[in-house]
């Protein structure tokens, strides 16, 4: 009886590891498809006019998608410019040179922690804290003080996705043969030098893929976005200026539509921000198998 139940339960394993692949395809296409028919009202009315025009007026049903595109795509861009640096000297250090001890656990406690705090939490530090020394700033350089904006937001993003990389980098990192290492040694290298030309170019691909899931974070955040972006359904005049983001304004307006159009419309920016999002990673996919290819 006992055998018997050991069959069973191993060829249901194996089941549900065949099936699962093809659920995933299966709610995948779902979401798509769901999607695509509550905005296509949109699609009809606007056509390619909702990606090209940045008006954006519920009174008068004209909707376009131009501007939350574009700060979409800045934020993230800029936040990842700005975490790269800090995320990967803090994989390196913890990869490779603090392997174990007290202070790279503590670190590692830290970072965990840092990356599952709520992203509401972001926002209300950031704009209690961060966006008064924000507004200084701006009087300083002379341009409108709004505290909030495109810069406020690409920071803190920056601080949330730091994280994300950071834990794959050095995982990544710390999975470097010692024999590779010892190798480049004793030929003379430096720590400098093999980290260089050892460490970091058998890395590339898993540094990359945490790099591609930060970028990822960052297009889709939606809550510490939507309270440090400034909430402007406009194209920003500068990077200090306030927008939108195409999650932020699916938030902000989400529960008011009242019109068949717009709401139509926010379905359809949802479309949207998945198709991009969708779009980057196929090209991420792309880069880490040439990478390993490389490799």
């Amino acid at each position: 009886m006992e055998h018997n139940f050991k069959i069973n339960k191993d060829r249901l394993y194996f089941r549900v590891i065949n099936i699962s692949p093809y659920f995933l395809i299966f709610l995948l296409a779902s979401i798509y498809i769901t999607l695509f028919i509550f905005s296509y009202p949109a699609i009809k009315q606007f056509g390619l006019s909702f990606i090209t025009s940045s008006k954006w007026d519920p009174v008068f049903n004209k909707f376009g998608s131009l501007a939350f595109i574009y700060s979409t795509i800045v934020t993230s861009i800029l936040s990842l410019i700005i975490s790269l640096p800090f995320s990967i000297s803090l994989a390196i250090y913890l990869g490779f040179y603090k392997k174990e001890g007290k202070i790279a656990e503590f670190l590692k406690t830290v970072i965990e922690l840092l990356a599952g705090m709520p992203s509401v939490i972001y926002g209300f530090w950031g704009l209690f804290v961060f966006v008064p020394l924000m507004r200084n700033l701006e009087i300083k350089l002379g341009v409108l003080p709004y505290g909030v904006g495109i810069v406020s937001a690409s920071i803190i993003l920056a601080i949330m996705i730091i994280p994300y990389t950071t834990i794959i980098s050095r995982e990544v990192i710390s999975l470097v043969p010692n024999d590779l290492i010892e190798a480049s040694y004793s030929l003379g290298a430096t720590k400098y030098e093999t980290i260089k030309n050892v460490v970091f170019p058998y890395s590339l691909s898993g540094i990359f893929a945490g790099v591609l899931l930060s970028f990822g974070r960052a297009i889709g955040e939606t809550m510490a976005v939507t309270m440090l972006i400034g909430n402007a359904n406009s194209i920003p005049q500068s990077l200090f200026g306030p927008g939108n983001t195409m999650a932020s304004v699916i938030a902000n307006e989400f529960t008011e539509a009242t019109g068949d159009i717009h709401l139509s419309s926010l379905f359809l920016i949802g479309l949207l921000l998945l198709i991009i999002t969708s779009i980057f990673n196929l090209l991420g996919r792309v880069v880490i198998n040439k990478f390993k290819i490389e490799g």
